[in-house]
């Protein structure tokens, strides 16, 4: 991860620190698990869940003699273990711990970077109420076409952050996965109900099949929801920046009173913050390509993806993370020219209201063909905007055909007429928003850990659901509820403050 790009709390999430730190959770898992079922001492589930995440040096010291980490890991906790030492990490192999332990990172990553969409989101939807009546031109093609306001623009620029939250609250529900299942995926030395109490002690999932790994279209789900979210980011930063330019001149980025603009040229005020961000979604969207790779491995599984997600998982999340925060503080500080955007719609005369012409000529009764022509005939050939309907209804073709005074042809372009239909359809835009089907909660359970007998709970299931071994979220451990298992949108208007997780007291589990 770039230190530049890397905010403290993803750079805490995903520490060498961190990640040790998490293995030893999904270890400590495991033995209080095994130890339930009978498979290695109590007391010795006891002392593993006692274990304090091993010294940083002493595992990269051990990994330089065995080149694995992993083993460097368990020996470096094995020193501290004793006799107990041998009833770790048994029974299961490297990536049972690894890749359990990296569903916990990539859950917390998400669920933070969650929580950086919804401030965007909110900060936008404060900018588009403020600016809900403001007029400016809108623009196809880089060109002027009819009028809307400032506040619908950012309207739908929201509308996407709420769909890439639904879309990253998915992918980190399909990532919270659990598997304890072996080298292959058989189980060959512990029974799946270790699993099962694993998956519900650490609050996720139990993968339903297995190979060595969790099958990596779910990460690639996960780095994909990111590359979305980027281009949410890169596409309100690049109409910030063209709204910018000098000839448009619009909006403006905050700028702070020291800050300088050129090496060279004081005068200079330019959009670096938009740019920026416009790179780190080409950072973003390049790694989809290597996650998508990652889900063909040989087999049960070959270590081709390992160095590839040791860069992506990290990297992806900390830019994201950093973009949305950069972005909100760019909206939440962005100067906006109400004036400015007035004087660009008269740039054009009345020819943006081409159309209501076009149509009101054809409700008079001239054709679409005779209507179009007409129209784009004095839209075109007029040097001056503002003279564009005063020639209009002077034509003959009008006279002769339509027969439509000029006060007729003003009324369209009552500004205030204008503003009360965008500021209507400004609150209906919002309402949809909030009400829309596509954010509707999602069913969501508990996962407190329980003394439970696993295989009466399946009977259980069983009986009351006989599908739910094909389900694809089994009901036996659903995710711990969380921002990745309820709506943004179904929290608005008002958003509540993000709840830390709390952390698994293994070992008070362990003595159950």
């Amino acid at each position: 991860m770039l230190e530049r790009y890397t905010r403290p709390r993803m750079a805490e999430i995903w520490s060498e620190e961190n990640r040790l730190t998490a293995w030893l959770k999904v270890e400590q898992a495991v033995a209080v698990a095994s130890a339930r079922h009978g498979i290695i001492p109590q007391s010795a589930a006891d002392a593993i869940a006692r274990c304090s995440p091993p010294d940083r040096a002493r595992v990269k010291e051990l990994d330089a003699v065995l080149h694995h980490d992993v083993l460097a890991f368990l020996d470096a906790i094995r020193e501290t273990l004793g006799d107990d030492a041998r009833w770790l990490h048994f029974g299961i192999t490297s990536y049972d711990a690894v890749d359990t332990a990296n569903s916990l990172l990539l859950r917390e990553a998400g669920e933070h970077i969650l929580e950086g969409i919804e401030k965007v989101a909110e900060t936008i939807l404060v900018r588009a109420r403020e600016h809900r009546d403001t007029l400016t031109i809108g623009r196809t093609h880089g060109m002027h076409a009819e009028i809307t306001t400032f506040g619908l623009k950012l309207l739908g620029h929201r509308g996407e952050f709420l769909r890439a939250h639904d879309r990253l609250r998915t992918a980190v529900s399909e990532i919270s996965r659990c598997a304890i299942s072996g080298a292959v995926g058989t189980f060959p030395h512990l029974p799946p109900e270790v699993e099962s109490d694993v998956a519900e002690i650490l609050g996720l999932s139990v993968e339903p099949v297995s190979t060595q790994v969790i099958p990596r279209d779910r990460h690639a789900s996960f780095i994909f929801a990111l590359a979305l979210t980027a281009s949410a980011v890169e596409r309100l930063a690049v109409e910030i920046r063209h709204l910018q330019r000098n000839e448009i001149g619009e909006v403006a980025e905050p700028f702070t009173d020291k800050q300088k603009g050129s090496s060279a040229m004081p005068h200079k005020r330019n959009p670096v913050l938009s740019e920026n961000l416009t790179g780190l979604a080409r950072l973003i969207r390049a790694q989809v390509a290597p996650a998508l790779e990652n889900i063909v491995l040989w087999h049960e599984r070959d270590i081709s993806h390992s160095s590839v997600e040791r860069a992506i998982f990290p990297d992806c999340c900390a830019l994201a993370d950093f973009a949305l925060a950069r972005l909100e503080r760019m909206i939440s500080g962005l100067e906006v020219y109400p004036e400015k955007m007035e004087k660009n719609i008269a740039l054009s005369g009345r020819r943006v209201y081409s159309q209501s012409f076009q149509l009101e000529l054809k409700r008079a009764g001239m054709t679409c063909e005779d209507a179009y022509r007409l129209v784009q005939r004095h839209a075109f050939t007029i040097d001056n905007g503002r003279e564009f309907l005063a020639s209009l209804v002077a034509d003959d073709e009008v006279r002769d055909n339509a027969n439509i005074s000029m006060e007729a042809f003003e009324r369209l372009t009552d500004t205030d007429e204008i503003r009360r239909h965008l500021y209507a359809l400004f609150d209906d835009r919002l309402a949809r928003q909030v009400s829309s089907d596509d954010h509707a909660p999602r069913e969501t359970g508990t996962t407190e850990t329980t003394d439970v007998k696993v295989s009466s709970v399946v009977e259980e299931e069983e009986e009351t659901n006989p599908s739910w071994e094909t389900s694809n979220l089994p009901r036996l451990h659903p995710p711990t509820p969380s921002r990745a298992s309820v709506s943004y949108a179904q929290r608005q208007p008002q958003i509540s403050p993000a709840k830390p997780r709390g952390s698994t007291d293994i070992a008070a589990s362990s003595k159950r």
